[in-house]
């Protein structure tokens, strides 16, 4: 049997572990990224069960357990700390049968990179157009173009996907939230919950990551386009008189810790994720808001799926006709419930509304809260085929 060449355009966390999904059955796998180094732009990530269970079907569960932090308890706070709703990390782990986890975003890329076979990752190679019916993949490397046949070609080039805009040219961008975001991941020794806390179009989460370390995150309603001088001064001008241990997070960040970013989301659905030989996944196929931390768990379920999908001898288009079918409904539909949760919580600014809405958490049994968490992170991966 010839052995089957997959060539991935893009190596995020989505495009990394799809490379490692293909390459645990048998294929031989090219990773393009335009960057000139391997890397992984962010802080921290909050992997939920359904995260957890994909990393586990890719060989890298004891890895991740050990980079990271598990699930703390945590829930959800208005900006002077009162609790809204708890949940509790051991009942949530009893309900899913494994635990969420915090990892800093390098040390899981890094954990996927280390996976592959020497040589699979080459950099420098910006990937601009795909011909679907032969797999030939064209890329520029040092100022030349090239080009690479594939039998199989996953598009995981993110947000701004060059894939998805020469093969779905009728798709519209990417649309701005409304929202703007600051992160770092910092080094804090005091414990600290798995929580979000709400304020009039705002809030602030914070996440223990493995290493000692803690993720937070700001966002705000904003136009798009907004920078300031110093990033960590206007955090601190916006949150810094919230709840403990909000003040103490950011006293404990350096200005060139912390990064900003416009919330931006696929706010038209794909009508479908394949073309011919071509599968797009993570960001490029279906970019969402933050708002349930299931934008990298939703990747890794379509790396996971896809891997399972894919055997040696598959008929490929037939085998990404599937994938489209297994993943689209799914990812399409928690991109719609992350949208609905941020128009529920960071976004919501009318006084009136905001009592409602955190009355109707402090009456909500913790449960059903629970079951609600449940619902987006209630995943198992499929078996191979």
């Amino acid at each position: 049997m010839t052995e089957r060449h997959a060539v991935v355009a893009g190596a995020g966390i989505g495009g990394l572990a799809a490379a490692l999904a293909l390459h645990r059955r048998g294929w031989r796998v090219t990773v393009l990224e335009q960057a000139p180094q391997p890397r992984e732009v962010g802080a921290g990530i909050t992997l939920m069960a359904n995260a957890v269970r994909g990393l586990d079907a890719l060989g890298l569960g004891t890895e991740v357990h050990r980079l990271g932090r598990e699930g703390a308890t945590g829930g959800l706070r208005t900006a002077d700390g009162r609790w809204l709703s708890r949940v509790d990390a051991a009942e949530l782990e009893r309900v899913l049968g494994t635990t969420a986890l915090g990892i800093h975003r390098g040390a899981l890329h890094r954990a996927l990179r280390e996976a592959l076979p020497a040589g699979t990752l080459r950099t420098g190679c910006a990937v601009s157009d795909v011909d679907p019916a032969s797999g030939t993949v064209h890329y520029q490397r040092g100022g030349a173009s090239a080009e690479m046949t594939a039998d199989l070609v996953v598009g995981a080039d993110g947000l701004r996907s060059a894939l998805r805009a020469r093969l779905w040219p009728d798709s519209p961008a990417p649309a701005y939230s409304g929202s703007t975001a600051w992160r770092a991941a910092i080094a804090f020794d005091e414990p600290v919950p798995a929580a979000v806390s709400w304020g009039p179009g705002s809030e602030f989460g914070m996440v223990p990551l493995g290493d000692g370390q803690v993720y937070w995150y700001a966002a705000i309603t904003a136009a798009p386009g907004g920078h300031a001088a110093d990033e960590l001064a206007e955090v601190r001008e916006r949150f810094g008189h919230w709840h403990d241990p909000i003040p103490a997070l950011l006293a404990a960040t350096g200005p060139d810790e912390v990064l900003r970013n416009d919330l931006y989301h696929l706010a038209t659905p794909l009508p479908h994720y394949v073309r011919g030989r071509v599968a797009l996944l993570g960001d490029a196929a279906h970019a969402m808001t933050p708002h349930l931390g299931q934008g990298a768990c939703q990747a890794i379920e379509d790396a996971v799926t896809l891997g399972a999908l894919a055997g040696p001898e598959v008929d490929v288009p037939a085998a990404l006709r599937a994938y489209d079918r297994l993943r689209r409904p799914r990812s399409q539909a928690i991109a719609r419930a992350a949208a609905r949760t941020a128009r529920f919580g960071q976004e919501l600014r009318h006084p009136a509304a905001i009592a409602v809405r955190n009355a109707m958490l402090r009456l909500t049994p913790s449960r059903a809260a629970l079951r609600g968490m449940a619902r987006h992170a209630d995943w198992q991966p499929p078996r191979p085929v």
